[in-house]
Order: C-alpha cells, then sequence, then structure tokens
C-alpha cells in the first residue's frame, strides 16, 4: 500500500478549521452550487441539467417520491426512513472478508451481471494505491464489481460515467450510490434512454475529500496507515479494523472535534438524506444490531433485488430499544455550543460511554436517533451558513420530524424550528 498519512503535528483539514468547506472553490468545480458534492453530473454531457437536478439548487425528494410510489409519506416511521415497501435484518451466509460489512451490495451487484439483468454496475472503487481514494469504476463483470467491496468514505464523481454508459450502448444498468447521486439520478432517470435501472442506496453521511480523510485518520487512530476497513458503529463507537486482524475502537464522545471541526464539506452538513430514501433498495446498519444489516426494499424493483439476493442471506430480527428523545434536549444544546468545546474529564467520558452502551437505544430506536440529530445539526448547519438557501435545500419532511423538539429548539436558538417564509427562497 502506498496510502500516504500525514503527520498530526503539521498539519490540519485541508480546508482549514474555521473555513466553509466549499467544494465549489476548487479550481476543477469552478461554476457549480455553492454546496456540491461532486457528484459527477456536471462532468458529463448531462451537465446542463445541473440546474434543475442538483439536490443542493432544489430538494426534489417529495417530488420524486410522489412519482417513484403514487404518495407521500406517512406519518410514522416514514418520516425518518422513507417510504418503503419492507425492511429486513441481514447478513450474508458466507462474508466477504474484504467487504465493509458482510458483502450485500457487491454480492447482489454481482448477481445481477451473472443473472444477465444488467449490462454494467456503476460503483466505487479506490484508486490504485490507496485504500480509501474514491474513484468511479464501471464494472462490466462479477469479478469487477466484488473487486471494489469496502468502504471509501470520500466524494466520488460517479454520475460521470453516464457518458460512457451511453458511449457504450449499456440499455440495462445497476446503480449503487450515496443520497446525493441517487437524487440527481433520479431528475434525469426519464432521459437516460434505459430499459432497465436498479438504484442501490448507501446511507451516506458526512463524506470527505482525501487528504481530510487521511488527516481524520491520524486524529482517532493509534496506526491510522495500517487501518483496513472503519465504520461508525450501533454502541455508540468508531471501529477501526487493522491489516493483522485486530479491531481499534474509539467511543464518539472521545472524538477529539475541536481537531475535526472544518473536515466536512458544506455539502454533507445540508444533505437531509442519510437514509439514501430514493433508491430501490437501501443497504445500511443503522436499525440493525451489531453485526448485522439493515435493508429497507422501497419499491417493486427493491423487492426483486432483495428476493434475488435473499437465498444467500441469513436473515435476523428487527429489534427496538431504549428512549432517543432523552437525550435529544442535550444534543440540541450542544450543538449552539462551540466547535471544540472542552469534553469531559475522562473518568466522566468513559462512564457516558458505558450508559450509551447499556442504556442507549439500538436497533430502529437507534436508526431514528442518529437520522434525527443528522436533521437537527444540518438544519441548524444550513440556518446559520446559508440561511438564503433554506427553503430551498431542506425538505419539508425535516420540519415534521423534528417537531416533537421544537421547544427545546426554541428556548436554545431563539427562533422557531419551522420551514422559513417564502419569500425567503
Amino acid at each position: 500500500m502506498n496510502d500516504t498519512i500525514l503527520d498530526p503535528q503539521d498539519t490540519g483539514p485541508s480546508k482549514g478549521l474555521d473555513t466553509i468547506s466549499l467544494l465549489s472553490s476548487d479550481t476543477r468545480l469552478q461554476g457549480r452550487p455553492k454546496l456540491c458534492s461532486d457528484c459527477g453530473l456536471c462532468d458529463s454531457a448531462l451537465k446542463n441539467r445541473m440546474s434543475s437536478a442538483c439536490i443542493f439548487v432544489r430538494n426534489q425528494t417529495a417530488d420524486i417520491e410522489q412519482r417513484l410510489h403514487g404518495r407521500t409519506r406517512r406519518p410514522d416511521d416514514e418520516q425518518l426512513f422513507g417510504i418503503h415497501r419492507a425492511q429486513y435484518v441481514a447478513r450474508m451466509r458466507r462474508p466477504n472478508p474484504h467487504a465493509q460489512w458482510s458483502g450485500i451490495v457487491t454480492s447482489l451487484a454481482a448477481r445481477l451481471l451473472e443473472q444477465g439483468q444488467v449490462e454494467a454496475v456503476i460503483t466505487t472503487g479506490a484508486a490504485a494505491g490507496t485504500r480509501f481514494q474514491s474513484e468511479p469504476i464501471l464494472a462490466r463483470t462479477p469479478a469487477e464489481v466484488l473487486a471494489t467491496a469496502g468502504n471509501k468514505p470520500c466524494l466520488s464523481p460517479n454520475l460521470r460515467l453516464l457518458d460512457t454508459v451511453r458511449e457504450q450502448g449499456i440499455k440495462r444498468l445497476a446503480f449503487i450510490g450515496t443520497s446525493c447521486q441517487v437524487h440527481m439520478l433520479r431528475a434525469i432517470e426519464a432521459e437516460l434512454g434505459l430499459d432497465k435501472l436498479y438504484i442501490i442506496g448507501i446511507p451516506c453521511s458526512d463524506n470527505v475529500t482525501y487528504p481530510d480523510l487521511e488527516y481524520f485518520l491520524t486524529q482517532v487512530s493509534r496506526s491510522p496507515q495500517t487501518i483496513v476497513h472503519y465504520e461508525f458503529m450501533q454502541d455508540f463507537s468508531l471501529w477501526m479494523r487493522h491489516e493483522n486482524g485486530q479491531t481499534e475502537r474509539i467511543n464518539y464522545i472521545d472524538f477529539p472535534m475541536d481537531k475535526l471541526h472544518g473536515i466536512f464539506p458544506s455539502s454533507c452538513l445540508s444533505c437531509f438524506d442519510y437514509p439514501n430514501t430514493l433508491a430501490d433498495l437501501t443497504v445500511g446498519y443503522m436499525g440493525a444490531p451489531l453485526g448485522w444489516q439493515w435493508v429497507l426494499a422501497r419499491t417493486a424493483i427493491g423487492e426483486e433485488l432483495f428476493e434475488l439476493i435473499r437465498p444467500e442471506l441469513e436473515l435476523g430480527d428487527l429489534i427496538s430499544s431504549g428512549d432517543r428523545t432523552r437525550g435529544m434536549p442535550h444534543y440540541i444544546a450542544r450543538l449552539n455550543q462551540p466547535p471544540g468545546a472542552k469534553k469531559p474529564p475522562f473518568l466522566v467520558r468513559k462512564l457516558v460511554a458505558y450508559m450509551q452502551r447499556k442504556k442507549g437505544s439500538k436497533g430502529l430506536e437507534f436508526a431514528r436517533a442518529i437520522i434525527e440529530m443528522k436533521l437537527l445539526r444540518n438544519l441548524n448547519y444550513v440556518r446559520s451558513k446559508f440561511p438564503r438557501f433554506e427553503a430551498r435545500v431542506v425538505p419539508e419532511h425535516v420540519y415534521h420530524t423534528l417537531a416533537p423538539y421544537a421547544d427545546h429548539y426554541q428556548a436554545v436558538f431563539g427562533r422557531p424550528l419551522t420551514p422559513p417564509r417564502e419569500s425567503a427562497s
């Protein structure tokens, strides 16, 4: 491996600790919206559709859901999880040791190619000589898909491969991608000329640029250069698996936030679709017990995809325990504290971490908690950094979801937790 690990004593986030991380200020992305996740659409022949398709120009989640499902979200878990027909707890009977989890996503995509249901899969691989630097891949064989297994938590312009899809005459396509990529793909879906499109969504939060990822790993690990996989887990800690098979863990409460402030792009901090709600099938972990994956079949195609991989799966039980609402007032108060506020003493942090694992939310309640916290954090970010954008980029369901915390929000921030007036857009 040739990963270059930065010295944490000599550097910081590439955008600076106190700088708004606007990717659109980078030379290659000049002229794009201020909130740019580099999805790749503007690198394709469809770049003229950016203004009408980009999630950061106008969030079209409600319109796309109406087209996909013929209805809006029900006033239940769909407000948080998105519209879905069924949800499952599952894992591969024969896990792929190279995968981030058990390998459901890449195994499913490989199966689509094996059975001739698609001609190609757009997915994300690692750039040569790195483990985590993302690179869009147009896979034409099962082996090419399986070779992309594993986490690449960096921004990736996957939609730029739509030109290659057209040039190669591909009519049946599978797409594995993040929420912003899926939103844009749905917005232009009718113009692609495809006979079949399968969308497998990965829940996504706070991807970073590759230099910022390298910096992040130096701040949270004793041996950043040997990390093979890492993930934020349901036990309120970050798990990092190393080359020797050992797992290193750091509790969320122990994160050095004073050194991490500023590494996340403004686009990720202005996204309101952590659960990738516009995919056909969403495969993640949040709503599952530790060691399992959470799968949501959202459309008829999503149900078809799940049935295709079902024979290779071990199925578990959906669980839900704990009360996320108890800790939310404290979380809202923390949002109003300066970044990098002093951490509690070590023994207090140890106790908090223990109580989170022992008494904290689990299963579906954990998913509800994490999604609500992301919605609160990102709404507050948009309001503080890009207030004029709120009416365009914050979907209506966010306010319905967060309504139970309106009084706490009002008390902390001195403003209502309601949509802005239309004139503010």
